[in-house]
């Protein structure tokens, strides 16, 4: 079997991994038989921290060849592996800040996750700090963290063979046939049971809003403001419905439906979520047809892109110099990944020729540049097990809602998705690690309704990675409480990507408390 890369890809996991929530999974979310109630109080848990405080000091070292500001902080903070056993097994999570908040100017913490799920946060504070405007930082002190068992946060790893993130999405085989699918699925799962066992079960994204919690309490907030993406919407989701009076003004940005978490989850979410982006880089590569050579219109350059991908699910084609072949998986995931910001979008066409020609044999100088660039290995964090984000990823998506468990019903599902959109391959609908995975320890949390109108949701129209329908489902689940900001923009940013209309929204309501009165619609974005 040809290699798709084994290690991990500077863009096929640095950025492809950060967005992954909620697109994909197909899982009909029965509660898991004797769990308890969905609905569990923050004083079952074991919310009381104690005289739990953070030592600040220096942080972790970065992956090779990064720096941080000298002005981030770092401490570490223990929490109980499982909130119903308060007493019981600590583990710790990793906390950054960048004291940024002014004397007289202060309103409190803005609490910051990226997404994934799975990806550390400790570098957070000073990525926003750079996007931000003085008026938000005289404001806040900002927060980041390692969500539990992520990277610094005692982290965890099954072991895998395979240490990609995307290694895990299971495109079915050229004829459409799973059976790889499931003997792969049932592997990795096996491997977790195997070498982490139940402890898996409480790497929870529920878990995760309760060390978030205590996170709150051992800086002395009353409450915290937060920032969530992607993944991090859902996250934030669930943290307002446990600790609603503990949250103040929230912003949730690329956005997961809660209510198909991830249960639900259907076979066309990310189908259509690629259908309606993939043309922004279709015509992109139209625009530049004398040197690409791909087509002239969005259309040609689609059906090029289908038959490129068909040919290099039939025959991959091995890169030379690298131990990588390049079948039809790694081409859609390369895809995938550049598409989530339209500055990769010439990129993302100049790889689609590079991977025609080597295809056809004929690879240039310039095609192997595009290539190395793109597939080179991404420098390993000290510390952090090769495979923590694919563990971590499984463990999330696993262990938030139960998945069924029929072959079968996944089959019937891969094909019919396979032929309703063909970009994505039937591989949303296919079977993942979680149909062998072990029930979740409790059902997923009952997002509440209503309450303090303090969360401003942004959602872009063409966002592949949580689609505009995901926005919308999550705006429909906390009703009056949130303001919903819609552009008409592609990608899974929304803030700092073009729009003033959305961009001066999100400042106002940080520094003002304000959401709008109504709905807003931007069209601000120039359209390519």
């Amino acid at each position: 079997m040809p290699t798709t890369g084994s290690s991990t890809h500077r863009i096929a996991t640095a950025v492809l991994v950060t967005t992954l929530a909620g697109t994909a999974l197909v899982a009909c979310g029965a509660e898991a038989e004797g769990s308890p109630s969905a609905t569990v109080s923050d004083k079952r848990v074991g919310a009381t921290a104690g005289n739990a405080r953070i030592t600040w000091g220096e942080c972790p070292a970065p992956a090779g060849g990064r720096t941080r500001t000298p002005r981030l902080d770092c401490g570490t903070l223990k929490v109980p592996l499982d909130y119903r056993k308060p007493g019981g097994t600590k583990i710790e999570v990793a906390v950054s800040r960048l004291s940024t908040a002014q004397p007289g100017k202060r309103h409190g913490v803005l609490l910051l996750n990226p997404g994934g799920p799975a990806v550390g946060g400790l570098d957070m504070p000073e990525t926003m700090a750079s996007t931000l405007p003085k008026s938000v930082l005289d404001r806040y002190d900002l927060i980041g963290f390692d969500p539990r068992g992520v990277e610094h946060s005692t982290p965890q790893s099954c072991g895998l063979r395979d240490p990609s993130v995307p290694g895990l999405f299971p495109y079915p085989a050229a004829d459409g046939s799973i059976t790889k699918n499931v003997a792969r699925a049932q592997a990795d799962a096996q491997q977790c049971a195997d070498t982490v066992g139940k402890t898996l079960r409480h790497y929870n994204t529920a878990n995760t809003a309760r060390d978030m919690d205590r996170i709150r309490q051992a800086l002395g907030e009353k409450k915290i403001s937060y920032w969530g993406q992607s993944y991090g919407t859902y996250l934030g989701t669930v943290y307002r419905s446990l600790f609603q009076n503990r949250t103040d003004r929230m912003i949730l940005e690329g956005n997961v439906d809660p209510t198909k978490v991830w249960a639900h989850q259907v076979a066309d979410t990310w189908g259509k979520g690629m259908a309606d982006r993939f043309p922004d880089a279709a015509r992109v590569a139209a625009a530049r047809s004398d040197t690409l050579e791909l087509g002239t219109t969005a259309a040609q350059v689609t059906r090029t892109y289908l038959a490129l991908a068909d040919r290099l699910d039939r025959t991959p084609a091995p890169i030379p110099g690298t131990p990588i072949s390049l079948d039809g998986a790694l081409l859609r995931n390369m895809t995938y990944a550049l598409l989530l910001h339209n500055t990769t979008l010439p990129k993302l066409t100049e790889f689609w020729k590079a991977a025609e020609d080597l295809s056809h044999g004929s690879l240039t100088p310039a095609d192997t540049a595009v290539l190395n660039e793109l597939l080179a290995d991404t420098p390993p964090t000290p510390g952090v097990p090769a495979d923590n984000q694919a563990t971590m990823f499984m463990a999330l998506t696993c262990g938030d809602a139960q998945w069924p468990h029929d072959i079968d019903g996944y089959a019937a599902r891969t094909a019919a998705d396979r032929e309703k959109w063909p970009l994505t391959a039937g591989m949303p609908a296919n079977i993942w690690p979680c149909a062998y995975w072990a029930k979740p320890a409790e059902p997923p949390v009952k997002v509440l309704k209503g309450g303090p109108r303090n969360t401003l949701i942004l959602q872009n129209r063409r966002d592949h990675a949580t689609p505009w329908e995901a926005g919308l489902g999550l705006h429909k689940s906390l009703g009056s409480a949130s303001a919903f900001i819609g552009v008409d923009n592609g990608g899974h940013s929304v803030y700092a990507q073009g729009s003033t209309c959305a961009d001066k929204t999100t400042v106002d309501f940080l520094t003002t408390g304000h959401l709008p009165s109504r709905d807003v619609y931007c069209t601000d974005v120039p359209q390519k």
